[in-house]
């Protein structure tokens, strides 16, 4: 079960997100519903939003005692008046941790957490306009502005509504696999993974009219993963010099390419070890990482376990 517990002052795109993906999650095998998503609030009833209209919670702490994810939206309203030690002590027992359990925040929901304790000696991120304010009122939590999300376990935040979309794509992905997360972002259409570590603004996040965007360029790398694809060859795609297109890219997606690049090919590394009984080498030449060696290191760098370990996790083969 997972419990969005929300305030008054609740931004009505967070509390809204949560439901569009972790709701409509399904089993790829099964079809059937992946999360019970309940909206719960301190005291069940008419809750304000930052919109001219109310939402109603029918569930009160004792459902978000009871979640195994629980996720705090943000509330402008008063999330930046929050210290240490300001929390009901009801409402820090009903997220206190426990195992198997993750408490996750979106965007200022951060100093909810921080309030409970929970991110104390933690690496944790929320808007980058709120980061200077939570650094100095939670100096026990380590602050990273530049990130999207930061998964700490037990315990996650992230960076403004936006990024809430991919925290919740994190957490279906790292549950169920990059094929279902995949599907949820299919239908909702957003772009189906961006790393916790992509920055979380751009300072310039939209190509200049009259310059050429790189969207080719990626379009067309995801249709050549397994190809071995140099720097020059996106670049040859726009007819730019590697130097214009490496800015352009940078600035349009927050990323090098190849960094974009090898987060592509690990992704597609998942959807084959999660859909097929390919071997690792063929998986590795699939996804354009030419040998298992290559595959295993990149793969680790990016997820966190190897691709046996992953694959025994979703599909119950044997790791290798």
């Amino acid at each position: 079960m997972v419990a969005v517990l929300i305030r008054d002052g609740v931004l009505p795109m967070e509390l809204g997100l949560v439901h569009q993906l972790l709701g409509t999650a399904r089993s790829a095998t099964t079809g059937d519903l992946l999360y019970d998503v309940r909206t719960c609030a301190p005291r069940p009833g008419r809750i304000r939003t930052d919109a001219d209209f109310p939402v109603y919670a029918a569930h009160g702490l004792d459902v978000v005692a009871a979640a195994d994810t629980v996720i705090v939206p943000a509330s402008h309203e008063s999330d930046e008046s929050l210290g240490p030690g300001s929390l009901p002590p009801e409402l820090v027992s009903a997220l206190s941790p426990r195992e198997g359990r993750r408490v996750a925040s979106i965007c200022t929901g951060a100093f909810v957490l921080a309030a409970a304790g929970l991110l104390d000696g933690r690496r944790a991120t929320t808007h980058w306009l709120s980061s200077d304010r939570f650094a100095r009122t939670f100096p026990a939590v380590r602050v990273d502005a530049d990130v999207l999300y930061v998964d700490e376990g037990e315990v996650l935040t992230s960076a403004g509504e936006a990024a809430g979309i991919d925290l919740c794509l994190h957490l279906i992905r790292s549950e169920h696999g990059a094929a279902v997360a995949a599907e949820v972002a299919r239908r909702t259409v957003v772009p189906p993974h961006r790393e916790g570590g992509q920055a979380q603004y751009i300072r310039r996040p939209l190509a200049e009219p009259r310059l050429t965007s790189t969207a080719g360029a990626r379009a067309w790398a995801l249709a050549h993963l397994a190809d071995p694809l140099a720097l020059a060859d996106l670049a040859a795609v726009e007819s730019m010099s590697v130097r214009t297109f490496s800015r352009r890219f940078r600035e349009e997606t927050g990323l090098t390419p190849m960094r974009w690049l090898t987060q592509r090919r690990v992704e597609r590394a998942r959807e084959l070890l999660e859909s097929t009984d390919h071997t690792v080498d063929r998986i590795a030449a699939e996804a354009g990482f030419g040998t298992g060696a290559s595959l295993r290191q990149h793969f680790a760098a990016g997820v966190g376990v190897s691709p046996g370990v992953y694959r025994a996790t979703f599909r119950g083969a044997r790791a290798e």
